[in-house]
């Protein structure tokens, strides 16, 4: 890596699920640094009223209605920010929704494809739609957010599984771009409890799935799980941990120590055999 460094003044951002949560608070810590700062989103007034206020700060932006579950979307948000700014030196594959807890016999089919094909397959496209732009820059890192979730044992139904994937594809992807010689990082950044609009990821579920889970019952069970992963951090907090990883290559970057008993228990539980103890019940 050059000594300018991957968050430095002048070099591009893309970052999807922008318009709110840690997505915002992300686009925002770039932008301070003097980035140019792509922001990608479904939701496009949020997205629109979002990039207005980091323009209004001074910032560089370009906002970008996108639903990383299409392939072709994610390739012209990829051309649209190498056309405006030349090029990408961080790509922050972010986009996250919650879905259904039911079981994952019951929960509607159009549940799963939408949870997995924006928490699973929007990592993926991102990764394989930027990747021959990072491979040209001097500099150049991977954020793929997953969640603590996707570190312990099995817990939230699909939402649980789609984040165990986003963790071991970012693990593979560390490994495979290090056999090849590549000067690209990888960091997967898995939140606690942050003070984001996750609870109501709903409202961005797209009517092609089909008849919805119940949705306040979702929405009941994730709030109780955030009240029980307190201290709930703030975006622009999460944005500052993950600044520090881009920068000191950290690859796991995990946002407070509340779920720490549950992955050692479930290394342990791997490791011995036993059937993995329900991670939520103490």
């Amino acid at each position: 890596m050059d000594e300018v460094g991957v968050v430095a003044p002048g070099r591009v951002a893309v970052v999807t699920g922008a318009a709110s949560g840690i997505g915002l608070g992300l686009s925002r810590r770039f932008a301070a640094e003097g980035m140019h700062v792509v922001m990608a989103d479904v939701e496009e007034p949020a997205l629109t009223a979002a990039a207005d206020g980091i323009a209004r700060d001074g910032g560089s932006v370009l906002p970008l209605v996108t639903d990383v579950a299409d392939l072709p979307a994610v390739e012209a948000l990829r051309d649209a920010a190498v056309d405006a700014f030349g090029g990408v030196h961080l790509l922050c594959n972010n986009a996250g929704v919650g879905g259904s807890q039911e079981p994952l016999w019951e929960v509607p089919l159009g549940d799963l494809e939408w949870v997995f094909g924006v928490n699973l397959w929007g990592v993926v496209h991102g990764v394989r739609a930027f990747m021959p732009v990072l491979e040209q820059q001097d500099a150049a890192h991977i954020v793929n957010t997953s969640s603590v979730f996707g570190l312990f044992a099995g817990s939230l139904g699909a939402y649980g599984a789609s984040k165990h994937a986003a963790v071991a594809l970012s693990e593979s992807l560390h490994f495979q771009l290090r056999e090849a010689g590549s000067h690209i990082g990888v960091s997967v950044l898995c939140p606690s409890a942050v003070r984001t609009n996750f609870d109501t990821s709903a409202r961005n579920r797209p009517a092609s799935a089909g008849p919805a889970a119940d949705a306040d019952a979702t929405r009941a069970a994730q709030q109780d799980l955030h009240a029980r992963s307190a201290p709930m951090r703030e975006p622009d907090e999460v944005a500052e941990l993950v600044v520090e990883a881009v920068r000191t290559s950290r690859f796991y970057v995990l946002t407070n120590s509340v779920r720490d008993t549950a992955i050692r228990m479930r290394a342990e539980e791997v490791l011995s055999g036993t059937p993995p103890t329900p991670p939520l019940t103490w």
